[in-house]
């Protein structure tokens, strides 16, 4: 069935992702079961830079700026890993947290948070918010919220819908909770079990952008906007997930954004007012 004129135009919003072999890395965590309902309500709960349903970040403010985030943590297998190769390239990141994994790992949120980098709800236990009601949705942010609020005794300002899906509730929700929302630019699905060099070419339009929109560019480099990445150190339904080809991929990455003049932020830095 043909896709209807929103979701053509979300395709084609989404299509700059496509630099990396022709297969759009938004669209491989979009289950056909949303695609097919077409119209605004599949375009405003699945596309990362949709905005029927409330605002979203989904850039940094800066082409120098590269929002490295984290999904599904903390993962005692992988995260303290993760923090030492972010602190070798003097890398902040966002780590968007589950709830219940919060309460069994409290001494590594406290020690993700005491490094530098931001930390966000990513709801109590992975559930598809677009199915969920309003009372439910509520449910699962606050379980989350108060949970990393009772860890390291501040509150999370920002917040991940698992899967990037909402529906009309979901960021009314977390507004209430003082968060902004925070979707990607690019996906490239580490959590699909394909071979590390598979992830690192999927990595590659960061590359790309940093190429055109600051080495490349005739406009200074304050100018324009930058990616939000969106990577996993967890999984939601295990503690102790093997995240391996993720530490590598960015084992690769890392210095070759850095050598191409790339910042890494956390989405606090990532939005803020640019340095004149």
């Amino acid at each position: 069935m043909p896709a209807s004129p929103p979701l053509k135009a979300a395709l084609q919003l989404d299509s700059y992702a496509c630099e990396n072999g022709g297969v759009n890395p938004f669209l491989i965590s979009v289950p056909a079961a949303v695609l097919a309902t077409g119209g605004v309500a599949a375009y405003g709960a699945a596309f990362p830079r949709a905005q029927p349903f409330g605002p979203t970040i989904c850039r940094t403010n800066s082409p120098r700026k590269l929002a490295i985030t984290f999904d599904d943590g903390p993962n005692p297998a992988i995260t303290p890993k993760l923090l030492d190769l972010l602190d070798r390239y003097q890398a902040k990141a966002t780590f968007f947290l589950i709830g219940r994994f919060v309460r069994e790992c409290p001494g590594l949120v406290k020690e993700t948070a005491a490094r530098g980098h931001a930390l966000g709800n990513h709801t109590e236990s992975h559930r598809n918010l677009f199915k969920l009601s309003p009372s439910q949705i509520t449910v699962e942010l606050r379980l989350c919220h108060h949970a990393i609020t009772n860890t390291i005794g501040a509150p999370p300002k920002w917040f991940r819908p698992p899967y990037g899906f909402r529906n009309p509730w979901v960021i009314p929700a977390a507004t209430a909770l003082g968060c902004k929302t925070v979707m990607w630019t690019l996906i490239p699905g580490d959590w699909l079990d394909r071979p590390v060099e598979w992830l690192i070419r999927r990595m590659q339009p960061i590359a790309s952008h940093a190429q055109r929109n600051i080495n490349g560019s005739d406009q200074p480099p304050a100018r324009g906007t930058g990616d939000v990445l969106c990577l996993h150190d967890g999984y939601h339904r295990e503690l102790n997930y093997d995240r391996t080809r993720t530490l590598a991929s960015l084992e690769h990455w890392l210095p070759r954004w850095r050598n191409q003049g790339l910042e890494f932020v956390t989405i606090d830095q990532a939005v803020g007012t640019p340095a004149p």
